[in-house]
């Protein structure tokens, strides 16, 4: 299911038409167009450069049953780095633009500040984050369940009310069996690491993301890739709520193999809105 999102139509003038989403809520999920963004940049690539950074905003809610167009600009190829911007469109109106940049592969000193956690392996890790989101929302299901991804947390926080200011931890993966091609399984990772790292922002104040009093939403999402994955084994995603303030609030993630080799990095911030309180 995963591949198929990334199946984009071509059409002229590097410009594609993508696949909809799987999920039918109310927006389209953030890490589709993370994923279907890179698919079409590499298309318009010599394959032996590789993605090492992106920056992408979130500049409208996308709809699920609207056809997405992207539109691929070829900013600059030079010897050793590539940039390239996409912009995706849904009805004339952009939703979405990522900057991206790729670097044909070099050799260099390896160094990570961060070291991957102690932490119990993915197949002793019982509870999803479906199921996760399901207790918080008291809901029966929600249109996550329809996205291809495996989510195991690890640490789960306590009750309402309780501040939580440790790194949050859970293990993910894409649940089928991937190409080996490079741009696939950055999309695969690119596809999870939205799946929830904003929503931490909310839990040093003993509150949820989830919360039906609260309105929030992704406003901009920044990656780097530090080394090749698999996006379809076992990732361990290490997320911390960093900073919120003016309506907004920060998080960071840390992605490494079973392993313990440290991948990726990420940020995202986020709206971070309450309806209760007439500021909605």
């Amino acid at each position: 299911m995963f591949v198929q999102l990334l199946e984009l139509e071509s059409l002229s003038g590097d410009r594609f038409k993508a696949p909809l989403a799987p999920d039918k809520g109310e927006r389209v999920y953030g890490g589709q167009y993370l994923a279907q963004s890179i698919a079409a940049a590499s298309a318009t690539l010599a394959s032996e450069r590789r993605l090492h950074s992106l920056h992408a905003y979130f500049l409208r809610p996308g709809d699920v049953d609207l056809e997405t167009e992207l539109a691929v600009e070829r900013v600059r190829d030079g010897r050793s780095f590539s940039s390239r911007q996409v912009t995706a469109r849904q009805s004339g109106r952009e939703v979405f633009r990522m900057m991206s940049s790729y670097q044909v592969p070099d050799a260099s000193p390896e160094y990570s500040a961060h070291r991957m956690p102690d932490v119990p392996p993915p197949e002793a890790v019982a509870l999803t984050y479906n199921e996760f989101t399901l207790a918080q929302t008291g809901e029966a299901t929600w249109h996550g369940f329809d996205r291809p991804m495996d989510i195991r947390y690890i640490n789960p926080p306590r009750a309402r009310g309780e501040a939580v200011t440790e790194p949050q931890l859970m293990w993910m993966r894409i649940p089928e069996s991937l190409p080996d091609t490079a741009h696939v399984h950055d999309a695969g990772i690119a596809y999870l690491s939205d799946s929830a790292l904003i929503d931490h922002v909310m839990l040093p104040f003993g509150l949820r993301w989830q919360d039906a009093n609260f309105l929030g939403a992704s406003i901009d999402h920044a990656m780097w890739f530090h080394a090749p994955a698999r996006a379809d084994e076992w990732l361990l995603f290490v997320q911390t709520a960093e900073a919120t303030g003016g309506g907004r609030g920060l998080a960071t993630g840390r992605i490494f193999t079973q392993s313990g080799t440290h991948v990726t990095t990420c940020t995202q911030e986020g709206l971070v809105r309450w309806v209760s309180d007439g500021r909605a």
